[in-house]
């Protein structure tokens, strides 16, 4: 499935969108000015089990590392990716 991630940092998450402009998933975060804190995951069930999750998390994930902030992953989703992908996301704190 082919989707844009984005930021909107006015609502404190990173959205998965459909070329047709469908919210297919979010990750909920908390930002300071010295941390991002990634909460949640959420699918919606019409996208269930289509990978959106592990490409939601994979861009919001690069876009936090080219932004260069710490990056906390307490939503249990994420931090099964980084123990999964410890060479790609090593620098994320669980």
């Amino acid at each position: 499935m082919d989707l844009t991630v984005a930021d909107v940092r006015d609502l404190e998450r990173f959205e998965a969108t459909t070329a047709e402009g469908a919210v297919a998933g979010r990750i909920l975060y908390t930002r300071d000015a010295a941390m991002v804190v990634l909460v949640e995951t959420l699918v919606e069930p019409s996208f269930e089990g289509r990978g959106v999750g592990t490409q939601l998390a994979h861009g919001a994930l690069e876009a936090l590392r080219a932004e260069g902030v710490t990056v906390l992953a307490a939503c249990p989703f994420i931090r099964r990716l980084v123990r999964l992908h410890p060479q790609e996301y090593g620098w994320v704190q669980l």
